[in-house]
């Protein structure tokens, strides 16, 4: 039985730092299989290599580069200078004797200093930018749950896909197995003189058109695990080709799963990621609208450092004047040429459109919703519409040996009844794989597949 409980568990590794280097992150197949897989542990591996997850952990790094930067209005500034300068030609002054020679610039100077400037007043910008700073890490943070949420839901798919492809296998061996008996018991028979030629050659035939199906089996089978192994960020080998070093832990199994259509569209409107992402989105694009009508006001900063400087009378560089200083500094743009009226202009028009794709994101994700609880219901039908199919497709199977043997049934009574309990065997394995997979598509669909991170509000 899978363990829906144990893969949510397993979500919140995604917060864990990544510091393994590519060469411990990615191992070849030879090393990485030790024993079977569990679903668990697949969707941890996912978690530490996945190359889709892994870019999605550098855009959120990357997006907590520009917090810092969106706060530094904030943050008071300390600048350090220093200046040294010779100069070829300098002025003089001749007074009149017995006056000296009165000079106004040494030929070499130095100056240096240290100032801390700190925004006192920027006309809302200060607390919009510390606002506008929250607002990006959120919305990055549910970027990557959105990442994580698509790796792992495909990373599930993969894993059924696995487990359905390997029942199908059984399935398909299991009727080769049937009609390769069938083909013997009329090959005696026909010998014995009882049946016709033609009965061998309908066996024959029966028996021959099975085996394609189950070559497909084993391709789809080596597609699945390149599939997963590739999800999970494994590099297979170039030799590894035909069995490929991948086995699974769990059984394709349907575990009870309820949930009504208006409580998942409501879920899916409080949890889905890339939602809660365009509102944090919208609210940053109001902030926009209160950072640039700040440039009407006035700028003023504090700013506070201590300096010094060569002499300017004297030509010994080691005399020098120094001493601290203090001071407010006001800028206003009184008229700029109309430029702070087209960036509020410009700010409240991608205010309006960060508006609309809420409301377009939304409608999408409760069609995506309805979508997923229609395809739900159907393969929960489906399996219900399965339980009882292969028993009774065994059950016809056996009869019609027995009337053949007894002499009152034919060949066509038991190839259409091993046919039949073939069919009923794919579909119940088809079956179980659609309701898994559909169980998962629904959870991703509500939301239920994002795990919560650090920093989330």
């Amino acid at each position: 039985m899978l363990k829906h409980r144990s893969f949510a568990a397993a979500l919140l590794l995604a917060t864990l730092p990544l510091s393994a280097t590519e060469t411990d992150r990615v191992q070849s197949a030879p090393q990485w299989l030790m024993k079977p897989l569990s679903l668990p542990e697949c969707i941890e591996l996912a978690l530490k290599q996945n190359s889709a997850i892994l870019k999605g952990k550098s855009d959120l790094e990357a997006a907590y580069g520009v917090v810092v930067q969106t706060r530094a209005i904030a943050i008071p500034k300390l600048r350090a200078t220093g200046n040294y300068q010779f100069n070829s030609a300098i002025e003089n002054l001749q007074l009149p004797p017995p006056a000296p020679l009165v000079t106004f610039q040494q030929d070499q100077s130095w100056s240096a200093g240290i100032r801390l400037v700190q925004s006192v007043y920027e006309g809302g910008r200060i607390r919009s930018s510390l606002t506008s700073a929250r607002l990006t890490k959120e919305h990055a943070i549910y970027n990557y749950q959105a990442v994580i949420a698509d790796t792992l839901t495909e990373v599930r798919v993969a894993y059924y896909d696995i487990l359905m492809a390997a029942e199908q296998i059984v399935v398909q061996e299991a009727s080769v197995k049937l009609l390769t008996q069938e083909l013997g018991d009329t090959t005696r028979r026909f010998e014995a003189g009882t049946v016709p030629r033609f009965n061998v050659l309908r066996a024959e035939v029966e028996l021959a058109n099975a085996r394609p199906r189950l070559i497909r089996a084993k391709n789809d089978y080596r597609i699945a695990k390149n599939n997963l192994a590739n999800l999970l960020g494994f590099n297979l080998p170039n030799e590894v080709w035909e069995d490929i070093p991948l086995r699974l832990a769990d059984k394709l199994d349907a575990e009870p799963y309820e949930i009504q259509l208006p409580a998942a569209i409501a879920q899916a409107m409080e949890k889905r990621p890339e939602l809660a992402a365009l509102r944090k989105a919208e609210l940053t694009r109001k902030e926009g609208i209160t950072s640039a009508r700040s440039l009407y006001q006035p700028s003023v900063q504090a700013f506070g450092g201590y300096g010094w400087r060569s002499s300017q009378f004297s030509d010994d560089l080691s005399r020098d004047v120094s001493g601290w200083n203090a001071g407010l500094q006001l800028n206003w743009d009184i008229f700029d040429g109309l430029l702070t009226s087209g960036k509020v202009d410009e700010a409240k028009a991608l205010h309006r459109k960060a508006e609309y794709d809420v409301e377009d994101a939304a409608r999408r994700i409760e069609l995506e919703v309805r979508g997923a609880y229609s395809n739900f219901i159907e393969a929960k039908e489906v399996l219900e519409s399965q339980k009882k199919v292969v028993e009774q497709a065994e059950e016809a199977l056996r009869l019609a040996n027995a009337r053949a043997d007894a002499g009152t049934g034919t060949q066509l009574d038991v190839l259409s009844a091993q046919t039949a309990l073939t069919e009923a065997r794919s579909t119940q394995v088809q079956a179980l794989r659609d309701y898994a997979v559909a169980r998962a598509r629904l959870e991703r669909a509500i939301g239920n597949s994002a795990p919560r991170l650090d920093g989330e509000k």
